[in-house]
Order: structure tokens, then sequence, then C-alpha cells
């Protein structure tokens, strides 16, 4: 890949994928707040401020390697520290917690999918820009959104889904934690992530074209 061209990409994702990540962790952080955990915000994790986020791997350097080879924009942020049994009735207010890091990206999804077609219907110096930014926003947080919904502990869809279940099964469902990040790590090396990904991804773009 051409190094000026590479620059050129870095400088329109690079607030995007901040943006995505950081509100992403922001909402985690505000949600578990306001159910009873202060845990994050005294730590000072209720921030916009990315470098209360960045993780120098899945911030940084992953997403550089996946706009290199031209995959979808993938990576993720310091997990926000969540004491659950602080939360007024743990097992509601933890799905609350958890759904609140994808509904945020579901929220910026659709503000720059707004943003894109604002860039595509006019005509200025900043369209071809905003244009392109637009699409990495968008792209940036349906693979966030989908990825962290995922059945898989520590994921946000796996809490959502032991919140759901019988306590009985849910507690053998989380002994599964930790060994959640090395399936996670085997679905990425054995290239089965994307085909996982793609029909979910897929039907969020359907949608925003369906609505939008």
């Amino acid at each position: 890949m051409d190094i000026n061209n590479l620059i050129q990409q870095i400088a329109v994702a690079a607030l995007p994928v901040l943006l995505a990540i950081t509100l992403h962790e922001a909402a985690h952080a505000y949600a578990a707040k306001r159910f009873g955990d202060a845990t994050a915000y005294m730590l000072g994790r209720m921030t916009l401020n990315p470098l209360k986020h960045i993780d120098p791997i899945g911030t940084v350097l992953l997403p550089l390697l996946t706009l290199m080879l031209g995959g979808f924009l993938f990576g993720w942020a310091k997990p926000v520290p969540v004491n659950f049994g602080a939360l007024r009735n743990p097992r509601v207010s933890a799905r609350w917690v958890a759904g609140a890091g994808p509904l945020a990206n579901f929220g910026m999804m659709i503000g720059w999918a707004l943003l894109f077609k604002l860039a595509i219907s006019t005509d200025s110096y900043f369209s071809e820009p905003l244009r392109l930014m637009s699409q990495i926003g968008v792209s940036i947080n349906i693979t966030l959104m989908v990825l962290n919904l995922l059945p898989i502990l520590p994921l946000d869809g796996g809490r959502i889904v032991e919140t759901l279940l019988p306590p009985g099964v849910a507690y053998r469902y989380s002994r599964l934690e930790p060994y959640g990040m090395w399936i996670l790590i085997g679905l990425i090396v054995t290239g089965l992530l994307s085909p996982i990904l793609r029909p979910f991804i897929n039907l969020m773009y359907d949608l925003l074209r369906f609505f939008l």
C-alpha cells in the first residue's frame, strides 16, 4: 500500500474509530453509574477522553492492520470495570449495562449514515472527506456492535445472555468466561469470525438502506 494513501486513510479513519470505541466504553460506565455502581466513574472512565479508553493493541495496532489489509475495521478498548454486585437489581441492571455499549454504536451508526447522505447530496470541498469518514464511521460501529453482541462471555452479548438464563444455568454459563477470549481468538485465527459476523453486518446495512 502506498504510504501517502495509508496516511490519508488513517487521517480519515481516526475520528470515527476513536469515537466508536470511546463512546462504547463511556456508555458502559454511564449505565453502570446510573444503576448503582460508580466504579468506572471513580476511575475516570465515564469520559469522552479517548486516552482513558485506548488499548495499544485493540485501539491502535489492530485497526491499522485491518485498514492496511483491506478487511472490515476491527478493534477494542480497555474494558470498563463493573462491580455487578453493586448494581441495583443486578440481573436486570447488568443487562442494561452490557447493552449500553452496543446501543451507543447503534446510535453512532445512524448518525454517520445521516452524515453520509448529507455528504453525497452536497458539492463542496468537504463532501468527499466527509463521505469517506462517514463510510468508515458506519462500518466500524456496525462491526463493533455485531461483534460485541456475540453470545460469548465476556462480550456484551454473552453478558446479556447470562442475565436472561435461569440462575443455575447462568452460573454454569458464567464458568465459560475464562475461555471466552480464547474462543474469540480461535474464531479469528481459523477465519470463522468473518463468516459469522458477515450476515449480521449485511443485515444492518440493509436496514440502513431501507430506513434511510
